[in-house]
């Protein structure tokens, strides 16, 4: 079926939810708790963290739900959440830090750019921005990238926005889109979805979406901000102090060994389709995430670190600095799956599939709504798709491993919706640009609203043809 109303998948809703609270109680809970995590988060300065622990507990309260049972689907949701995708958030961490520090990064970077002109500049460094933004947490990927792109301009005599809104654009895509990332790998646990699967078609949504975001909207922000790079933002890039780093092809070999493991288990899982076969059951074990990550972090030993010159001790202590910033990753991550199967377990799938359930909408359509009325609220994407994933998780009971990944991908087209001055990408956009708030609300901004709009256009109509 090429697309799911809600009303034949109601059936699908928890039925044993922790409160009897009625539709308008639980609507009034979800906006206070939603509210309380704004206000904690923008006004107070508070840990988003503690934001999303204060929050839940702010939700169950008003939702009329004992406080105990509130807890336990707290830490239930938390414990579930970090177990599915803690581990491959520190493995990701360890090979985006090998990337980082061997000058693997820097490699890509000069050897595309080398290569590129004028007129394809903006399309080499979306290229680039796509294929760095794999292995890496957004926030990585633009302080990586940010020292390029003010350079890039410089030398070049570009517009800072023609360069920049590429390569934001290729992040941004691949964080809201594409596994490894923790948002994406979130929803995958949360839906049931099948992670090879969500995969592939995540890349298939996602060039066509970065090449319309990045080179051609950047036409655009250029026109309406002309700004030139910032000098004081352009600082010393980690390879320059390096005296060798690894070639190219070994490189992108290395940041592109685990989606390849990846999407081969997906192609096994629809070719062989036998779990006993043996042929299956080697491809299911070395192209799950936490096997093919793995794999890529041992490889990266070797052909990142070793091919740097690092020694032992170098290797270790990148290792270890590579988990430290993901502590706060893990627990956001955490407190957003607490929060999820707290909405969950008082009750909230089910209103929303009552009181939607005469609308002419596709499920696919509800979900990308979802998470952008959350993203909008909360400013994280990774809170809004964790949270909207949860509330959609009942949608996917009877739909196909196909729909089931779309549904994956609407989530995280929603959760990219116009990011605004309650997101600390918004802010570090701004900083790093040199730009006024209406400056960066006129590009970044509307870049990520252009993301997320062609994004769920990609999936509806990829559901209409698989």
């Amino acid at each position: 079926m090429s697309t799911l109303s809600v009303e034949m998948l109601a059936a699908a809703a928890p039925t044993a939810p922790i409160t009897s609270a009625g539709h308008a109680q639980l609507g009034i809970a979800v906006l206070v708790g939603i509210a309380v995590i704004v206000l904690l988060i923008t006004r107070l300065k508070l840990h988003a963290f503690l934001s999303l622990t204060i929050g839940t507990l702010v939700l169950g309260a008003v939702a009329g739900a004992p406080l105990d049972k509130v807890i336990a689907s707290f830490t239930a949701g938390l414990g579930s959440t970090v177990a599915g995708v803690g581990v491959l958030i520190a493995l990701g961490s360890i090979l985006g830090k090998l990337l980082a520090d061997s000058g693997g990064a820097d490699q890509i970077v000069d050897t595309i750019l080398a290569r590129a002109g004028t007129r394809s500049m903006p399309w080499a460094i979306v290229l680039i921005a796509g294929v760095i933004g794999l292995p890496l947490f957004f926030e990585v990927g633009i302080v990586l990238l940010i020292p390029v792109v003010l350079l890039v301009a410089k030398r070049g005599g570009h517009s800072l926005m023609r360069i920049g809104v590429p390569a934001l654009a290729g992040l941004s895509v691949m964080h809201g889109l594409v596994p490894p990332h923790p948002g994406p790998l979130a929803a995958i646990d949360a839906i049931g979805a099948n992670l090879g699967v969500t995969l592939a078609l995540g890349v298939l949504v996602a060039v066509p979406t970065a090449v319309i975001a990045g080179p051609v909207f950047s036409r655009l922000a250029a026109r309406w901000v002309d700004i030139a790079p910032p000098e004081k933002m352009i600082p010393q890039r980690p390879s320059e102090e390096l005296e060798r780093r690894p070639g190219f092809a070994v490189t992108v070999g290395t940041v592109l060994l685990p989606v390849v493991l990846m999407l081969v288990k997906a192609l096994v899982d629809i070719v062989v389709d036998d779990p006993k076969h043996p042929v299956q059951r080697v491809a299911d074990v070395v192209g799950s995430p936490l096997i093919a990550l793995l794999a890529a972090v041992l490889v990266g030993l070797f052909t990142l670190g070793r091919a740097a010159g690092f020694g032992r001790d170098r290797l270790a202590g990148t290792v270890e600095k590579s988990l430290v910033p993901i502590a706060g990753i893990l627990l956001i991550v955490g407190a957003g799956g607490g929060f999820k199967q707290t909405l969950i377990d008082v009750g909230v799938g089910r209103m929303i599939l009552d009181v939607s359930k005469d609308w002419s909408v596709s499920a696919l359509l509800l979900a990308w709504l979802i998470a952008v009325g959350i993203r909008l609220a909360t400013g994280s994407a990774t809170v809004a798709t964790i949270s909207a994933a949860g509330l959609v998780a009942p949608l996917a009971a009877d739909m196909s491993t196909t729909h089931s990944a779309l549904l994956v991908l609407a989530v995280g087209a929603g959760s990219l919706f116009f990011s605004h001055v309650n997101d600390a990408g918004f802010w570090m956009v701004k900083e790093y640009f040199g730009m006024s708030v209406g400056q960066t609300l006129k590009t970044w901004s509307l870049m990520e609203t252009v993301i997320s709009v062609v994004g769920i256009v990609f999936v509806l109509l990829l559901s209409v043809v698989l």
